[in-house]
């Protein structure tokens, strides 16, 4: 039975009466190890070689952080053009596709890659099945989701042709492979859960022969996540998601909080944006964080409740994490 943590916030003596709101905090959620690896890489590149340290896209899905490291000494480009010649430069937790760290090293930039582990090894197995494009080589089906910087960096690592994207279960029911006796997928490491396992079976029935990943591609942290919302969405009239709106596994939590029996689901970048009018009428409210959310987030939300109602919370966690991912060098 999962760890349940039971407290009560009453609001300042001159909103006494004020309703009662309970609020199920969902466990784990927030930062993920990728997600605190990356940061830190910028974090150690500003102390190792000082300000600025240059930034290709956001490091991670989350404007919060990126204001953070903007204040440390870090500056966020789209591409390494903007990067100066003496420049240091950091890839982001999504991973880049071969060719911009073969621009950097043409450069001579001095580069550090903050992929996550996770997706490097979605890397690692797209080549193991491309194989070189010799006579083991079989076509790659990636799962995912078109124009996501991790799909974007994972298609990169090989030739273009070499990947085929299959976006949802239509996709996946008419995709048409050259041969289809030599196939393998891989998937997107931020994905729902339920909604790639139905892709996946699709893929098997059309193609018995199609290999996949030895351990499943989508990450322990999303899982985690997910399960965590499926536990507490039931007795939530509201799940509040903490995260951005190009946060993929923000996003997905959203989408699982609405299938798992929530009236409402929510997908709020900070405090400021909340609409307060949406907690009217509105007894159990459910909140979690996406996994590129920092927890100070979720703790602004529930300070901010707790002027308003008086809070039973519960802190229900589905599983502990204790992941971490050392530094890349030179800085691990």
């Amino acid at each position: 039975m999962p760890d349940q943590l039971t407290s009560t916030l009453t609001p300042d003596a001159a909103d006494a009466g004020t309703r009662a709101l309970k609020v199920l905090l969902a466990g784990p959620r927030g930062f993920c190890a990728g997600v605190d690896r990356a940061i830190r890489v910028v974090e150690e590149a500003i102390r190792a070689y000082g300000a600025p340290v240059y930034v290709r896209h956001e490091i991670v899905h989350n404007r919060t952080v990126v204001e953070e490291l903007e204040e440390k000494g870090a500056i966020f480009v789209e591409e390494l053009d903007e990067v100066p010649a003496d420049g240091h430069v950091v890839f982001s937790a999504h991973g880049v596709p071969k060719t911009v760290p073969a621009e950097a090293a043409r450069r001579n930039l001095l580069y550090l890659d903050a992929t996550c582990p996770l997706v490097s090894k979605v890397h690692r197995e797209a080549e193991r099945h491309y194989a070189d494009g010799g006579p083991e080589s079989r076509h790659i089906l990636m799962i995912g989701h078109a124009g996501h910087p991790e799909v974007i960096g994972t298609m990169g690592q090989l030739p273009p042709g070499a990947v085929t994207l299959i976006n949802d279960a239509e996709e996946a029911r008419t995709v048409q492979p050259e041969d289809p006796t030599r196939l393998a997928f891989i998937t997107q490491t931020t994905l729902s859960v339920d909604d790639t396992a139905e892709i996946v079976d699709i893929l098997r029935d059309r193609f018995p022969l199609i290999e996949g990943p030895k351990r499943e591609d989508i990450c322990y942290a999303t899982t985690n996540r997910q399960e965590a919302v499926k536990a507490i969405a039931p007795e939530c009239d509201l799940v509040i998601v903490i995260g951005s709106p190009n946060s993929s596994n923000s996003q997905r939590l959203r989408e699982v909080a609405e299938r798992s029996g929530t009236k409402r689901a929510l997908l709020v970048p900070k405090l400021a944006a909340l609409d307060w009018s949406v907690l009217d009428g509105v007894d159990s409210v459910g909140i979690t964080a996406g996994a590129s959310a920092p927890e100070a987030l979720v703790q602004e939300m529930v300070n901010a409740l707790a002027k308003r109602y008086t809070l039973q919370i519960e802190e229900r966690t589905v599983k502990e994490e204790n992941v971490t991912f050392r530094l890349p060098a030179p800085l691990g």
